[in-house]
């Protein structure tokens, strides 16, 4: 396999607030950038994995004031809980720092400088809502109430998670504080904005051309932001706040999300000052010799901070652009959202009382293709996935074959082994592919397909029966179980990205620690084998049991953490109304043979326009696969934006006969959920993974 070039490349996550601790939500981000470094770094690039505490907002200040204490006491507190957690499951910063830094307020100054060089930056009063009962103006995510686009309810006071539009606090429907129950009253306040739509050509531009998004992500942006003038940006909020006051507007503090991304840049100037670098080679324009990669890893919540408002201040600031933003969705549990009253809300600390996190970072990339679609952690398909893989394919390989080699050690030249070795070799190619665009889960089919051709190996050679033969057979016992334990080890090379502890143990094993990509091109002769011992243990539903257990019983005994910040993803469910079943009972019964008369499939939305003499319609053209596609009109105008459908998978009824409409031939229908309790209408979704034809069993 030809070595690649030499990259630098800088790769972030999405900065964990402060306000609390770690869930296996946030781990799907956290994990799959530490799998996407370490392969950078097991390929030989210089590759850094930067990070920081998310530390200021009105949400910090309230948990402090609520526990007695000051606010960086509990973001210090806060910060030993995810470093803790965060090396528990393996995840390996380079550096990880916080928003309260002397150096992040240095930075902030600098951007905020460039912003009114500029001319972006203008004051006015707005119209805020204020909390009498708690004595504070209302902090974004401290407001819900029902969105004023969607008329979706309970959202929160910046962005609907329905449909995406984002709004002042004071915009939405019926209004309520999240902190006392009451219902704000709105006062006047100065504010300071980002005229970002000075900039709305330059980002129109870079969000199109640029490459660093994928194209149902630029598709979403120009749909939902760049087909009109972009809204100024509020950054700033009144006391009492806890954060940097602005220099040059005395009693005025930066919002939480004009900090946080600038923590990038900070979290680069620290490295670089305990590195001897310049953080201008990483984040400056123009540079000389190889250019810095910047790749920022994110969820789907935060697509509009981190695509509108980030690039824009970069380039008022003069700063490099990302290279890429990698978006990823969210996680669900047994298919539906997490939850405290199920148990399937699970904080990291728990996870790890209870199970191996290996077998967890395993199954996430077993799940994530490098797309937006969100992810789901069935606990019952994961029990079986890392027992089947991990311990009956990988491992077994291992522990099968190498107390044979004990004493003997490896043989002097490796044997002839039907072509495996170097099948897999060559396949390394497409699993490094696969890596670097982030579709893991094509990675890891490819490297359980070597494990698969492997133990065929080993069963048709059975390795056991040739020890019970006698001295006649030693060779050949040597020869089989050294292809068994070379293929293991460069199965182990692979897998070294998601499993960081597997691979040390496999160069413990044999042939030393394993630090190059390179090192599954070449089978190893001639060295000695160390005693085995065991890898990974299988996975008992007892320990599955335990952390649901564990999990329902924290959430009995927690104490409501006041506020979520837009970066916290994957929040509990709230409790499931009955008014929904209510309002619409279900229908008569009906037979199996009734059912299977409905086929339902798979199919992807390949485009999607308004209908502009119908009220309610969309029309669609959908894709069941190969040259299979329809068009449908779906009733769902005015709750979903056609341009962020581009791209989205969902179910519909494929043989349902065409309907002649005025508008034109109607060749299906496009399952959707709708009702009391929730004035919208919800696409249905199939789960990751599935693929368009598909049919719904």
């Amino acid at each position: 396999m030809p070595a690649s070039p030499r990259r630098r490349i800088l790769v972030t996550s999405a900065l964990p607030y402060a306000n609390g601790h770690i869930h296996l939500g946030h781990l799907v981000e956290y994990v799959q950038t530490d799998i996407f470094v370490r392969f950078q770094k097991l390929r030989g690039h210089d590759c850094i994995y930067l990070c920081a505490d998310d530390t200021h907002g009105t949400a910090i200040m309230i948990r402090a004031r609520a526990e007695g204490r000051s606010e960086r006491e509990l973001i210090a507190e806060m910060r030993e809980a995810h470093l803790a957690d965060f090396a528990g499951f393996q995840v390996d910063f380079d550096h990880y720092g916080s928003t309260d830094s002397p150096t992040n307020r240095r930075l902030c100054g600098e951007v905020w400088g460039a912003l009114r060089q500029r001319g972006l930056v203008v004051s006015r009063d707005v119209q805020q809502l204020y909390d009498a009962t708690a004595g504070t103006f209302l902090a974004d995510r401290f407001v819900k109430g029902t969105c004023p686009r969607c008329r979706t309810a309970d959202q929160y006071g910046d962005t609907c998670e329905q449909c995406g539009a984002t709004y002042a606090p004071a915009d939405l429907i019926d209004p309520v504080s999240t902190l006392s129950g009451a219902r704000p009253e709105v006062r006047s306040a100065e504010h300071l904005f980002v005229t970002i739509e000075q900039l709305h050509g330059f980002l129109a531009e870079w969000t199109r051309s640029s490459g660093a998004l994928d194209p149902r992500i630029a598709n979403y942006l120009t749909g939902h932001f760049l087909g009109e003038p972009l809204r100024d940006w509020d950054v700033s909020r009144p006391a009492p706040y806890f954060g940097f006051e602005i220099p040059d507007a005395p009693g005025h503090y930066w919002y939480v999300w004009f900090d946080a991304p600038i923590g990038y840049l900070a979290a680069t100037a620290e490295w670089c000052e305990s590195h001897g670098q310049d953080v201008a080679a990483w984040w400056g324009r123009g540079n000389a010799g190889t250019p810095a990669e910047i790749h920022h890893v994110i969820g789907k919540d935060i697509v509009y901070f981190h695509t509108l408002f980030w690039p824009a201040m970069l380039e008022a600031a003069g700063l490099a652009l990302p290279t890429k933003v990698r978006v990823h969705g969210f996680l669900t549990v047994n298919g539906q959202k997490m939850s405290k009253s199920r148990g399937t809300f699970v904080l990291a600390r728990t996870w790890l009382d209870h199970l191996d996190p290996a077998a967890l970072r395993y199954y996430y990339a077993a799940k994530l293709s490098g797309g937006i679609d969100d992810i789901d952690l069935n606990l019952d398909e994961f029990m079986t996935k890392a027992n089947a893989d991990l311990v009956g394919k990988v491992v077994n390989l291992a522990s099968r074959t190498a107390r044979w080699l004990e004493a003997t050690g490896l043989a002097a030249t490796y044997p002839a082994d039907g072509g495996l070795f170097d099948q897999a070799a060559a396949d390394g190619i497409e699993i490094a592919a696969a890596y670097e665009a982030g579709d893991f889960a094509r990675g890891m089919r490819l490297v359980m397909l070597a494990a698969d051709r492997a133990n065929a190996f080993v069963d048709a050679e059975q390795p056991w029966k040739l020890a019970k033969a006698g001295p006649e057979a030693a060779g050949r016992l040597q020869d089989v179980a050294s292809v068994a334990l070379n293929l293991f080890r460069q199965i182990a090379v692979y897998l070294a990205p998601v499993l960081p502890t597997l691979a040390a143990q496999a160069g413990e094993l044999v042939g030393g620690a394993i630090r190059s990509w390179e090192e599954s091109q070449t089978p190893l002769a001639g060295l000695p084998v160390a005693p085995f011992t065991p890898l990974m243990k299988r996975i008992e539903a007892a320990q599955i049991a335990a952390v649901i257990d564990a999990s329902k019983a924290a959430a009995v005994d927690e104490q409501p953490i006041p506020g979520e910040t837009p970066m916290d993803a994957n929040a509990p469910a709230a409790t499931d109304s009955a008014e929904p079943l209510a309002a619409e009972p279900l229908a008569a019964e009906c037979t199996i043979d009734d059912f299977t008369k409905i086929d339902l499939r798979v199919a992807r939305i390949v485009a999607a326009e308004e209908v502009p003499e119908a009220k309610k319609l969309l029309k669609l053209t959908i894709s069941l696969g190969g040259d299979a596609t329809r068009t449908v009109f779906a009733g769902i105008k005015g709750f979903h934006e056609p341009a962020a459908l581009v791209g989205r998978l969902a179910v519909v009824v494929a043989n349902l006969a065409p309907r002649q409409m005025k508008f034109g031939l109607s060749e299906g229908m496009v399952v959707a959920a709708s009702g009391a309790g929730a004035p919208g209408v919800y696409l249905l979704a199939p789960d990751s993974g599935a693929l368009p034809g598909m049919r719904l069993h």
